[in-house]
């Protein structure tokens, strides 16, 4: 989880950087800058968080979000993925990742993410999961949750979250 642990940590940077501090009973936390803030930041700014490959979609995301919120608010998760994915370097992944947190609606999420797959494993080393590449992990996922997407969403965030804190 090199790669997710390398984001996570470049996030926070840009957050904390870019965006708006919070006192918490945990300490400062920072939230990320608006999407009002993001199109007027220029190239030294993004490179000074490590950020500047991501210059470019998280302008577009700005832009797109200012332009189109009021409409993609309204819409049903399936729709308001296709909507995000004409952002330009916004892929289905993301799309779906995205559209999930907001709605709150975990039909669309990406089930065999590696995460997903790598905590509930950590979780339960003892149960037979699929290997990393079987097509097998998102249909028993969602199976494991039954037909309401309330705990196909309480499965899915609750081991995403466990394995956001595992030490």
């Amino acid at each position: 989880m090199a790669a997710a642990g390398q984001a996570r940590k470049l996030y926070r940077e840009w957050c904390k950087t870019y965006g708006t501090t919070v006192a918490s009973p945990f300490g400062e936390l920072a939230v990320a800058p608006t999407a009002g803030q993001v199109p007027v930041l220029d190239d030294e700014q993004f490179a000074a968080v490590g950020a500047k490959f991501h210059r470019s979609v998280l302008q577009a995301a700005a832009e797109h979000y200012e332009l189109h919120a009021v409409d993609w608010l309204c819409m049903d998760t399936p729709e308001l993925v296709a909507a995000l994915t004409s952002v330009p370097r916004i892929g289905p992944w993301t799309a779906a990742a995205a559209a999930a947190d907001v709605t709150g609606d975990f039909s669309v999420y990406p089930h065999d993410d590696l995460a997903v797959r790598t905590w509930a494993a950590q979780i339960a080393p003892a149960y037979p999961w699929p290997g990393k590449k079987d097509k097998a992990f998102g249909p028993m996922w969602t199976g494991m949750a039954g037909p309401d997407s309330t705990a196909l969403h309480t499965l899915t965030l609750s081991t995403l979250t466990w394995g956001s804190h595992a030490r």
